[in-house]
C-alpha cells in the first residue's frame, strides 16, 4: 500500500511522541523505584518529603565541621522533622569542635526534641555534644565520661641534636609560640599553658554541671578525667537512662508527643553540589556501596586525627 507524504510524516511525529513517552516512564520508573530503595535503606531523601524522626551520626574525631553544624541547622527548619536522634559514637577530638557541634544542638533543641544515643565511646568531646540534648542514652558497656581537655606537644631536641640539626628563630617576647617541641619547656611556658587547660577545663565542668544538675565534686573521678562504664554514668547522673533507639523512640513518644511508627531517617552532609543530579549520583553511590569509599573514609579519618591542632578533648586507651 503506498502511503502519501503526509501519512509519512504524521506516523513519524507519532514514533516521536511515543519515544519520548517511553524515556520519560522509564526515568520516572527509576525515580519510583530510588524512592522505594531509599526509603527501605531509611537515607534521607525522598523518604525525607514524609513526617520522621531524623538520625544524625556523630562518629570518629570530632572537628570544627561546618557541613555538619550546617545539616543539624538545616534539620532545625524542616517541617517534617519530628524530632532528632543524635547517634554518637565518638572518643572526642577539638575542644572548639565539641563547643560549636554543642551550640548547634542547642539551637535545634529549642525547636526539636533532641536524644542522644551512645554507642561504644561518648566521650570528651563526644559528651559535650550528648550533653547539649534532652536525654541521653548509653548501652551498659558505652565508654563515656573523660571530662577535661589535653594540651600535647613533642619535645624533640634530643633528637635534633642527633642529627645535628639547629634551630634558629627570631621571636617577639618569650611566651611567642611556646610551647615549642624545638626547644626545652621552661617554667613560665608550661605554666601559661596549665593556666589554658585550666581554663577549658573549669568551662568544661561548669557545662556539665549547669546541663546535668549535679555536683561534680560528688562524682568520684569526674574533675580528674575519669571514663565510666554506661552503669556507673546512669549511677552518677552523667547520663539518663539505659537503652538503644528503640527506648530513645519510647521516651519521645511518652514524654514529647512525638507520634508513634514514624521512621528514622538517615541525614547526612551533602558535598556542593545539589539538585536532583547530585541526589541522584550520590543515591547510585549509596545504593551500590562502592568499595572504594570505604578506603577514603578510612583515609579521610586517619588524616584528621594526625592535624588535630589547639585544645584536645579526646579520650583514648593508653598503649605500651
Amino acid at each position: 500500500m503506498v502511503l502519501d507524504a503526509d501519512s509519512v510524516i504524521e506516523r513519524r511525529r507519532l514514533r516521536r511522541r511515543v519515544t519520548i513517552w517511553r524515556i520519560a516512564a522509564v526515568v520516572l520508573g527509576l525515580l519510583f523505584l530510588g524512592v522505594i530503595v531509599l526509603s527501605d535503606k531509611q537515607v534521607a531523601g525522598p523518604a525525607g518529603f514524609l513526617p520522621h524522626v531524623a538520625r544524625i551520626s556523630i562518629t570518629g574525631i570530632i572537628t570544627d565541621d561546618r557541613k555538619t553544624i550546617k545539616l543539624i541547622d538545616k534539620v532545625a527548619k524542616s517541617p517534617q522533622v519530628k524530632a532528632v536522634i543524635l547517634d554518637i559514637n565518638s572518643p572526642g577530638g577539638t575542644t572548639t569542635g565539641g563547643e560549636a557541634m554543642y551550640d548547634a544542638i542547642r539551637r535545634l533543641s529549642a525547636k526539636k526534641p533532641v536524644v542522644a544515643t551512645c554507642g561504644t565511646l561518648a566521650t570528651s568531646a563526644a559528651y559535650i555534644v550528648a550533653i547539649a540534648t534532652d536525654r541521653i542514652f548509653v548501652y551498659g558497656n558505652t565508654i563515656t565520661g573523660s571530662v577535661g581537655v589535653i594540651f600535647q606537644w613533642a619535645n624533640v631536641t634530643e633528637l635534633l641534636k642527633t642529627l645535628g640539626i639547629q634551630v634558629e628563630e627570631v621571636k617577639s617576647g618569650p611566651l611567642k609560640a611556646v610551647p615549642s617541641p624545638f626547644e626545652p619547656t621552661d617554667e613560665r611556658a608550661r605554666q601559661v599553658t596549665a593556666e589554658m587547660v585550666d581554663d577549658a577545663k573549669v568551662w568544661f565542668v561548669d557545662l556539665v554541671e549547669k546541663r546535668r544538675k549535679i555536683n561534680p565534686d560528688q562524682v568520684p573521678g569526674l574533675t580528674e578525667g575519669r571514663i565510666y562504664s554506661g552503669r556507673q554514668a546512669v549511677k552518677f547522673k552523667l547520663v539518663d537512662q539505659i537503652g538503644g533507639e528503640r527506648a530513645a523512640l519510647s521516651w519521645l513518644s511518652k514524654e514529647r508527643n512525638v507520634p508513634a511508627g514514624l521512621k528514622i531517617v538517615d541525614w547526612k552532609p551533602t558535598s556542593e553540589s545539589t539538585g536532583l543530579f547530585g541526589w541522584l549520583f550520590g543515591s547510585a553511590a549509596e545504593i551500590l556501596r562502592i568499595p572504594g569509599s570505604k578506603i577514603a573514609a578510612f583515609l579521610s579519618q586517619t588524616s584528621t586525627t594526625l592535624k588535630l591542632d589547639g585544645l584536645v578533648s579526646v579520650w583514648h586507651p593508653a598503649s605500651n
